[in-house]
């Protein structure tokens, strides 16, 4: 083994044995105690990881520079470390949700449209980002009855995979990988599941480039190729954290998507659909959105 392949071992090994205490933890100590110790290391990361804070600052200044001051995109950040240390400790937690019962921390808005889907026995796609508490979105759904399967990346250390993954089908939803075989979405399409699709990121997929706060971004078309070829609705759903530690679940009516005979054009512009309607909801609560991620890191010019 070389020594840089041997550093990158022992920082994939200090990661995993960090994250399995935190797990340990976290699953030991009441919601509020463990909430408190994830919001510490939220802010410990706030303080400590000057890269992250200065690209979350960049980005926050490329979308709001005109809207927002200096100070007020500075508080954003702070939030938004503090906001994912306690979704986090959530989201490690939710078999221990689930148990305490988990709907007592959620108000809901909008559930008729998945209802009126639901009842008709199809399935549906439905699009969220990398907001709020997105896993225990889809916690919500498995716990209130609704056949659920999340399409996700796979994580580049096979150990940390494998508990996230675990910890989704013991909430009772199944996980997808981005890279397996299609079959898998197939199935769960003609079984009548909802297929939750999170498109908010710059990742190795076949996409257009979109709008995404007036900036191209390289955006997935996994959802409108899967609503064009089986008659699907996409459906909005967000669930965002309140100031008062609880959840609000937001779903809106599905997308009206527009299919003509050129498909190239259909792409984009359903996309492009999908595209503002994250954005809308991350116009509303900035602080709710990961902002450290390179949203605008592939561009037009640099595609040949």
């Amino acid at each position: 083994m070389t020594m840089k392949k041997g550093i990158k071992w022992l920082k994939r090994w200090l990661i995993y044995v960090s994250v399995c205490g935190l797990i340990k933890l976290m699953c030991l100590l009441p919601r509020r105690a463990a909430i408190a110790v994830m919001r510490g290391v939220g802010l410990g990361a706030f303080c400590l990881l000057k890269s992250k804070r200065e690209r979350m600052v960049q980005h926050l200044g490329m979308a709001f520079g005109n809207e927002k001051s200096s100070d007020e995109i500075k508080k954003i950040a702070r939030q938004v470390f503090l906001n994912i240390g306690t979704c986090a400790a959530d989201a490690i937690r939710i078999p221990q949700l689930i148990e305490d019962r988990m709907e007592n921390l959620i108000t809901i808005e909008g559930r008729e449209h998945i209802d009126r889907v639901f009842s008709s026995g199809q399935s549906a796609i439905f699009l969220t980002a990398h907001f709020g508490n997105w896993e225990l979105l889809g916690a919500w759904f498995a716990k209130n009855g609704y056949p659920v399967k999340v399409v996700g990346a796979q994580n580049h250390d096979p150990r940390l995979d494998k508990l996230i993954v675990g910890t989704r089908n013991q909430a009772g939803y199944t996980n997808i990988t981005r890279k397996s075989n299609t079959r898998d979405i197939l199935r769960a399409i003609r079984d009548g599941y909802l297929i939750g699709m999170l498109i908010d990121q710059d990742t190795k997929v076949e996409g257009v480039f979109v709008k995404f706060f007036n900036q191209w971004a390289h955006t997935a078309i996994g959802p409108v190729v899967l609503a064009k070829k089986y008659d699907l609705k996409i459906i909005p759903v967000f669930m965002r954290l309140n100031s008062d530690l609880t959840y609000h679940m937001e779903v809106q009516e599905p997308l009206k998507l527009e299919f003509t005979d050129d498909i190239k054009h259909d792409l984009v512009v359903n996309t492009q659909k999908c595209s503002d309607t994250y954005e809308r909801i991350i116009r509303r609560f900035p602080e709710q959105w990961v902002w450290m991620h390179r949203r605008w890191k592939k561009q037009p010019q640099a595609i040949n």
